[in-house]
C-alpha cells in the first residue's frame, strides 16, 4: 500500500541535473523509452483499473436489473446514464482542482497541504450535491420533459431518488482518490475498486435475489457500494497517510471562494 516505486534512469544516461542526456544510439532511445514506459504505467495501469471497476459497478447494476424486466432495464439505464453520470461528471470536474494544487504541494514539499487542500474540497463538494439536489429530487418531470415515456420516466424517477446517498459519497470519495493519486499511491485504489466490485455483485444478489428488492435492491447495492469505497479511501488517508493528513484543520475553511472558483471552472471544462 506504500507508494509506488519508479524505477531510475538508466545509469550513464543521466547527468547531473537528474536529467536525461544526449542519446546517441537507438538502443540508448529504447533503453529510456522502456524506464520511462515502465514508470507511466506504475502509475497510469493501477488508476485506469479502478476506474475500470468503478464503471463496473454501474454495468453489473444495470445487467442484475435487466433480469427484472425491459421497463426496469430502460428506467435504471436512464437515470445512470443521464442523471448519475451528469453529477458524476460535474463533481468529478470539481475535484480535479486538486490535480494541480495537491501535484503543486507535493512537488514543492509542502505535503502537509494536501490534507487541508482535500478537506476544502470536501466542503465544496458536499455543497455541490446540495446543489444538484433538485436534478434528483425532479428527476421524473425532468426526463417527461426531455421527451421520455411516462412509464420509464417514473420508475426512473424513483431509482434516482433513491440513489441519492450515493452522489453524497462522491463529496468524499474523488477528493481522497486526487489525495492518494498526487502523492502516487494508486496501488490502494486498484485494489480497493477489485475488492468493492466484487462486494458489489454479492450485494446485488443479496438484496435483488434473496431479498427480491427489486429496483430498490439495486440502488440500495448501488449507494451501499459507493459508501464502502468513500469510508474505505477516508479511513485509508487517515489511518496510513499521516504526512499528508494531519487531522481536521480550520484551514479547510479558508480561501474558500477561491477554491469554489477554481473547482467550478475545472468542473465546466471538463463538462
Amino acid at each position: 500500500m506504500d507508494n509506488t516505486e519508479l524505477h531510475h534512469a538508466p545509469e550513464g544516461l543521466v547527468d547531473t541535473n537528474v536529467d536525461y542526456t544526449k542519446m546517441t544510439s537507438f538502443a540508448d532511445v529504447r533503453t529510456v523509452f522502456s524506464a520511462e514506459s515502465i514508470k507511466l504505467w506504475q502509475i497510469a495501469g493501477p488508476i485506469a483499473f479502478s476506474i475500470l471497476c468503478n464503471y463496473g459497478v454501474n454495468s453489473f447494476t444495470s445487467i442484475f436489473v435487466g433480469h427484472l424486466g425491459d421497463l426496469e432495464l430502460s428506467a435504471v439505464s436512464i437515470s445512470l446514464s443521464v442523471i448519475s453520470n451528469f453529477s458524476f461528471g460535474f463533481l468529478l470536474g470539481m475535484a480535479s482542482a486538486l490535480e494541480t494544487l495537491c501535484g503543486q504541494a507535493f512537488g514543492a514539499g509542502q505535503v502537509e497541504m494536501l490534507g487541508i487542500y482535500m478537506q476544502r474540497s470536501w466542503i465544496i463538494l458536499l455543497g455541490g450535491c446540495i446543489c444538484l439536489l433538485p436534478i434528483y429530487i425532479y428527476a421524473e418531470p425532468i426526463l417527461i420533459l426531455l421527451g421520455q415515456e411516462r412509464d420509464i420516466a417514473e420508475l426512473a424517477g424513483v431509482f434516482t431518488l433513491q440513489s441519492i446517498p450515493q452522489m453524497f459519497s462522491l463529496a468524499i470519495n474523488f477528493p481522497t482518490q486526487k489525495f492518494l493519486q498526487a502523492q502516487t499511491k494508486v496501488g490502494f485504489l486498484a485494489w480497493l475498486g477489485f475488492v468493492a466490485l466484487i462486494l458489489h455483485v454479492i450485494i446485488l444478489v443479496l438484496f435483488m435475489k434473496v431479498l427480491a428488492w427489486g429496483t430498490g435492491g439495486a440502488a440500495a447495492a448501488y449507494c451501499t457500494t459507493a459508501w464502502i469505497i468513500a469510508l474505505a479511501q477516508a479511513a485509508y488517508v487517515i489511518g496510513w497517510c499521516k504526512d499528508g493528513w494531519r487531522g481536521f484543520s480550520w484551514l479547510a475553511f479558508k480561501d474558500l471562494w477561491a477554491f469554489i472558483k477554481l473547482s467550478v471552472a475545472s468542473a465546466i471544462m471538463l463538462c
